[in-house]
């Protein structure tokens, strides 16, 4: 059983890091120790490292006298991926391992700490004309880089270039005992972590594996060239079923950076929280960040704020792409192409303000962690089979339907987005809002001014079961459609769906690196306790 430290191994943390990086404040224990669905066990205590060497120290004490330890980025995820699930248990906060290391242009290579976020190397590169392939998730604006290839992310870059951990090249990782690997080619004495296929990807061993195998304290990613071109378009479809079609057939084509769909419900809310034309701030960011100069930009500019929102009012389904490329030939043949496939669907062709604000304001603050009046709001996923996307839409919906009666009467809203992966890669989250109480993790994420204009609601544990009855559907339609799930966690049943001898394997590796279970114990489906 994990136990908790003695004062001396405290003070001696304290001393690795400096007391302001350590805490047994009760309410900050509290807050680490929930995300945006779960509240676990509050932890002992949290400590802040500011490097590797501070990392391996603390770990290593840890080893010793048999203290668990959860990695934390920025928390916002929504399956218990790194809340205590047991008493006696640590947070190793991520947010002081934060820097930038190294960017080497010449090799095509960053890298950086953990706790940095997407947000930060994406402002450092753009200057340089370089960013990553895939470049953030939507909550990049915190998220860390560390969370993201922990628990694997989509959005930015990932219809064309994958999830986040395609990406990434070399890791420095601590292991259980506290001692410290490198990946890649870094694992040379003289080797840069410029190429992660040399021999077995022990690289990939430490990517996605929800935080269960190691604490990532460095991880280098590739570097491309910024774009010299791009370009949007958005689409409707009055049915679900040439809408659900239209991803799939654009998607295996990879011809877009990013392609996502909204449904009636999830779109009408995109419609509240977003002031398109009145968002002054917003507008700026679209011109200033047109390829083609200011008088493109105030063009674009212009075009968004006559749309204003109004334009989106009788839409049922949308679907929305950014395209990149070297010419404006480039760009115009992909877009030809594209727009062949959502017409063939049914699609008819609406004003792009919603991907040519995304691609302009990527990283905002997170106060869509809420729903527009102050709702709770959280998503479940699933990444399934191209071929099988339209059809398992179809099975969710059938799923709805049948809870329709519960869900009017405690006024959950629920609703989809949809994006791709690659080009094999149909990622299906259903969303829920509801009225509810809200966590702390909420009130210190979303923004003052946006706090005071939304509602306070009081707890709601029947409408937040019906939520969960739901949820559970879902991950059994997923499990129908045999999906791979991002951002494992706790929640999605990774080690449980495994064949026996795959399972064996696993656990081998698992018990190799992390003997005593204390490595963010319970999650990818390893047993809860130590």
């Amino acid at each position: 059983m994990s136990q908790s430290l003695d004062t001396a191994s405290l003070d001696t943390l304290k001393q690795i890091v400096g007391a302001e990086n350590f805490s047994q404040d009760e309410g900050i224990r509290a807050l680490f120790s929930q995300d945006i669905w779960a509240k676990g066990e509050t932890a002992d205590f949290v400590v802040s490292p500011e490097n590797t060497e501070q990392l391996a120290h603390i770990i290593g004490i840890g080893a010793r006298k048999k203290m668990a330890f959860n990695p934390r980025g920025a928390g916002m995820s929504y399956t218990k991926g790194y809340i205590p699930n047991q008493k006696h248990t640590a947070i190793i906060d991520f947010s002081k391992m934060d820097k930038i290391l190294e960017i080497n242009e010449d090799d095509m290579y960053v890298t950086v700490q953990a706790g940095c976020s997407w947000k930060t190397l994406y402002e450092a590169l753009k200057p340089l004309g370089l960013r990553t392939p895939f470049w953030g998730p939507l909550s990049g604006y915190c998220s860390t880089i560390g969370g993201g290839v922990s628990q694997n992310n989509a959005f930015f870059g990932a219809s064309t270039h994958g999830s986040s951990i395609d990406s990434v090249t070399s890791m420095t990782v601590v292991l259980a005992d506290g001692s410290v690997i490198k990946t890649g080619t870094a694992s040379s004495p003289k080797g840069k972590p410029f190429f992660r296929q040399y021999g077995p990807d022990l690289t990939g061993l430490f990517l996605s594996d929800a935080g269960a195998l190691g604490y990532k304290a460095e991880i280098t990613l590739r570097l491309i060239p910024l774009p010299e071109a791009e370009s949007w378009a958005s689409f409707e479809y009055d049915n679900r079923d040439g809408w659900a079609q239209s991803l799939a057939e654009a998607g295996r084509l990879g011809l877009a950076c990013e392609l996502f769909g909204f449904d009636p419900n999830l779109q009408a809310v995109r419609m509240k929280r977003a002031s398109l034309a009145a968002d002054f701030k917003t507008l700026g960011n679209v011109v200033k960040g047109q390829k083609g100069g200011l008088l493109k930009g105030l063009k674009e500019g212009a075009k968004i704020a006559m749309a204003g929102r109004s334009y989106m009012d009788d839409v049922a389904y949308s679907l929305h792409w950014t395209i990149e490329g070297h010419s404006d030939e480039e760009i115009r043949a992909k877009m030809k192409t594209l727009k062949d496939i959502a017409k063939k669907n049914g699609g008819r062709e609406i004003e792009n303000s919603i991907p040519k604000i995304m691609r302009s304001n990527p990283f905002t603050p997170l106060n869509n962690i809420l729903g527009p009046q102050g709702e709770r709001w959280v998503p479940i996923h699933g990444v399934v089979p191209m071929g099988d996307g339209k059809a398992c839409i179809a099975k969710l919906d059938a799923l709805f339907e049948s809870l329709k009666e519960e869900i009017e009467k405690y006024e959950i809203m629920t609703g989809y987005l949809m994006t791709t992966l690659s080009n094999n890669g149909y990622l299906i989250e259903p969303v829920f809002i509801w009225p509810e109480e809200i966590f702390q993790i909420h009130k210190n994420t979303v923004e003052p001014s946006v706090r005071k204009r939304i509602k306070q609601f009081e707890k709601n544990p029947d409408a937040t079961a019906i939520v969960e009855k739901a949820r559970q559907g879902i991950l059994d339609i997923f499990t129908e459609f045999g999906a791979a799930h991002l951002q494992i966690g706790r929640t999605y049943p990774y080690r449980d769906n495994m064949d026996d001898a795959t399972k064996a394997l696993l656990d081998g590796v698992k018990h190799l690196v992390d003997p005593a279970n204390s490595v963010n114990s319970g999650s990818l489906g390893f047993p809860g306790k130590i």
